[in-house]
């Protein structure tokens, strides 16, 4: 008889590093990925943080056959609300046969413990299958792997604005200051994957305009309805 896996779902920020993640753990084979958790700002539509519009996220949930599990948070959010609201989340994945909750983290050891901390005892386990790996090297093997991706949110106190937009590629890590994570694990900046090997299809994105906000470069990517990716 085969031994089931456990089902899991992965902490999806439409970024590289959860992206890579899916692709690491789908590699190794331990786990059945059912789902991908994505927190949404409702007054915008879009992913928290990185600022990548919905039907985007869902191109992308799509072509990586991953089930949306989307938890919907006001902008701006009290940590009260979103915490009580990631909870009702996990308790519905416990109630679905849900056992671990993979995350896309490198090396930030609070982020990693908050996590941890926020999980005990709800019967959900963290996995971190990035943990630790040199950034450099890291980011290399993501973009020798065909990952594509785009940075659509750049932290204006560590990197200029016109960084937004800018295509994940050799070139980009060639051009980052001293300082600046090749990752962009320290917040210096937030990806939209379009293509790679846990996608099943490229989805085909412009980049539409870009804009400053409250300290952040945005770069609005679209779809391109009318392109077959």
């Amino acid at each position: 008889m085969k031994h089931k896996r456990p089902r899991a779902l992965i902490s999806w920020s439409s970024g590289k590093d959860s992206a890579f993640a899916l692709h690491e753990i789908r590699r190794a084979g331990g786990f059945d990925v059912v789902g991908a958790l994505t927190t949404i700002t409702e007054t915008f539509a879009r992913v928290s943080i990185h600022g990548v519009r919905q039907e985007i996220l869902q191109a992308q949930c799509e072509a990586a056959g991953l089930p949306q599990v989307i938890v919907p948070i006001p902008y701006p959010c009290p940590n009260t609300i979103y915490e009580a609201r990631m909870g009702e989340a996990v308790a519905r994945a416990v109630q679905d046969n849900i056992t671990h909750m993979i995350f896309g983290d490198l090396f930030l050891a609070e982020i990693r413990a908050y996590r941890e901390q926020k999980l005990a005892g709800t019967g959900i386990t963290p996995v971190f299958p990035l943990w630790e790996r040199p950034t450099m090297p890291l980011a290399h093997a993501m973009i020798d792997s065909g990952l594509e991706a785009y940075l659509a949110t750049v932290d204006l106190k560590k990197l200029p604005g016109e960084f937004a937009g800018r295509k994940f590629d050799l070139q980009l890590l060639n051009d980052l200051p001293d300082g600046v994570d090749p990752c962009g694990e320290n917040g210096e900046f937030h990806t939209c994957v379009v293509a790679g090997p846990f996608l099943s299809r490229r989805i085909a994105v412009s980049l539409g305009d870009c804009v400053e906000r409250d300290g952040y470069a945005y770069c609005d990517l679209v779809m391109e309805k009318d392109v077959v990716g």
